[in-house]
């Protein structure tokens, strides 16, 4: 299986989740685990997805992600699992 951390962030607004997880339906990406919370209306998601199953190249997916932050006005980023585990290791 191929994992990755998927951070949505940004103000709150309606059908962020509903958009991002669309998307990632739409490209065959699974949600494997989600947490999600609302900070004085400032929307933090993470998510981690398998991407085992897609046929885009996964910077194509990455770079989708990016602009469909932007039209809802948030920042998306996804990163392989490899990779995050690295950057945040003690």
């Amino acid at each position: 299986m191929k994992r990755c951390i998927v951070t949505v962030l940004g103000k709150d607004t309606v059908g962020i989740i509903a958009r991002v997880c669309t998307y990632l339906a739409d490209n065959k990406i699974n949600i494997l685990d989600i947490s999600q919370t609302i900070i004085q209306g400032y929307f933090n998601m993470m998510m981690i997805v398998d991407v085992s199953a897609i046929e885009k190249d996964f910077k194509v997916i990455c770079d989708e992600m990016v602009v469909l932050g932007e039209e809802i006005g948030v920042k998306i980023h996804c990163q392989r699992e490899e990779i995050f585990e690295k950057m945040h290791r003690l």
